[in-house]
């Protein structure tokens, strides 16, 4: 099936990639792809956080589909957008994963669930308040500073990737199995290969049908349980405030509010990001727009029992492997969730995906986002700047709590909290220096350090005497203009 001439442009304002309508089975079978991609990380926030708190499996089901209701309305909220809310960009919503840690310190400091949702829900508001201070930043965000933090993103997000091949539980007894990679490298396997079909509609339906293809796979070797799918109700309806009123104490509204601003942070870079490979403006007005939606959707989401929301990071990775740019096919993502948060049995089947099969999909999801940014990366100048160091210095600030996940353990909570997040980490020192050497530019010099003296390739002259017309480099190789190989001599003493 060809959506080549199924697209057409939004009816009101300019074309915009984003605006294109796919037909009504493509935008929901692309949108389906995208509840596949981030189902584990949205459903993983509240097990943890409804583990810490002692709950029954029953009311740990409740969170969970409170969560998948408030998720694809978010979703909704971010993609469609009315004014002053949401970006219009496709972008998935979820449970942020950069308040969990905060969220099971609250619950084990004897405030409960109850104290949770409270400090959310206050937390929210204040950030709703300060948007316009984080919308007004765009200027300090050029290739250099969007690259490397769309690049850190790809690569923050592979250890999630390969936990999900080796298994996901980390206390199962095959938990890292030759079995589990196995599965997800086969998983890996048929995306690459599907993605070579010809075929568009196949191409870009890719992730889709590996995992489930994968899911087959597994059925038939044993690694899938479908058994747990008609336990639990059929339809449940998120009872507004199930678990009770909230409650509101400082110290947990402080620590949620750090909480919010590293959220702003990461959807802020989020938004650039997607706006990058969609290829369409995004100014400080849509920044806005889109942190108002996910600040509303934050405040308004404990009242269904659910947590802060943000964009989704490996569904960046999706719009860009699938090149699927449309917001409306998010949008029916989103349609998807709420369905998925009102049926838990169907969420039910979702869940029963092996985690390796996610895992395998992963490996080339969050790999297209660092593999964007790197394409970004190519088109700063480097020569006779700053901008190497920059990039160095962002990409490898933001990679140490991801190889040393304990770095941060004796800083003050709030600090641990901010760099905890290897993606806020990069964006901020990506933006102070970028601030330091580009903007600020008292004392620049040409030639400031090393790295910018290394930056600029040189040829000499006599380099390019010894060539003759039509001689050019094939693969490491000097050929003649009669395609004949010329032979290079060592300048080595020994070899004379």
């Amino acid at each position: 099936m060809n959506t080549k001439n199924k697209t057409r442009p939004a009816a009101s304002g300019p074309a915009r990639l984003e605006d294109q309508r796919l037909s009504i089975g493509s935008t929901f079978a692309y949108g389906f792809q995208h509840v596949l991609t981030m189902y584990g990380g949205i459903i993983a926030p509240p097990l943890i956080i409804g583990a810490a708190a002692g709950m029954s499996s029953q009311d740990i089901g409740l969170l969970i589909a409170a969560c998948l209701f408030v998720g694809g309305l978010a979703t909704i909220l971010q993609t469609v957008g009315i004014p002053f809310f949401g970006s219009q960009l496709p972008l998935v919503q979820g449970v942020s994963f950069a308040g969990v840690s905060t969220m099971v310190a609250i619950v084990n400091g004897g405030g409960g669930i109850q104290a949770v949702f409270g400090s959310v829900m206050v937390a929210s508001l204040i950030g709703l308040a300060i948007t316009p201070l984080f919308s007004k930043i765009i200027k300090f965000f050029p290739p250099v500073v969007t690259g490397t933090v769309i690049t850190t993103i790809g690569l923050t997000l592979m250890p999630v990737a390969a936990n999900w091949a080796m298994g996901g539980n980390s206390a199962a007894p095959n938990y890292g199995s030759v079995a589990n990679i196995g599965l997800a490298a086969a998983t890996m396997g048929i995306v690459l290969l599907l993605s070579k079909v010809g075929n568009a509609a196949i191409s870009r339906l890719s992730i889709l049908l590996a995992m489930v293809i994968g899911t087959v796979i597994a059925l038939a070797t044993g690694m899938a349980d479908f058994s747990k799918v008609g336990q639990g109700p059929v339809v449940a309806f998120p009872t507004p405030f199930a678990f009770g009123a909230p409650t509101f104490e400082i110290a947990s509204i402080v620590s949620m509010l750090i909480v919010i601003l590293v959220t702003l942070t990461e959807t802020s870079a989020d938004i650039i990001a997607v706006g990058e490979i969609v290829e369409t403006k995004v100014d400080s007005r849509r920044i806005g727009n889109g942190l108002r939606a996910d600040m509303l959707s934050s405040a308004i989401s404990p009242i269904f029992n659910s947590f802060t929301q943000s964009a989704f990071a490996q569904n960046v990775g999706l719009v860009a492997i699938t090149g699927i740019k449309s917001r409306f096919v998010v949008s029916a993502g989103g349609f998807i969730l709420v369905v998925l948060g009102l049926l838990p049995v169907l969420g039910r089947v979702v869940a029963a995906v092996p985690t390796p099969v996610l895992g395998g999909a992963g490996v080339v999801l969050f790999g297209t986002v660092a593999a964007s940014g790197i394409r970004t990366l190519s088109k700063v100048e480097y020569r006779n700047n700053m901008n190497l160091i920059i990039v160095a210095a962002s990409i490898g600030f933001g990679m140490i709590p991801i190889a040393a996940p304990k770095f941060y353990d004796q800083f003050p909570s709030w600090f641990s909290t901010i760099f905890h997040s290897g993606i806020s980490s990069a964006a901020i020192m990506a933006i102070l220096l970028n601030v330091l050497f580009n903007h600020l530019k008292a004392g620049n010099s040409d030639n400031q350090s090393v790295f910018v003296a290394g930056t600029g390739r040189v040829v000499t002259e006599s380099d390019i005497a010894c060539l003759a017309n039509g001689d050019r480099f094939e693969n490491g190789k000097l050929i003649d203009a009669e395609g004949k190989e010329v032979p290079l001599k060592s300048d080595s003493p020994a070899e004379h």
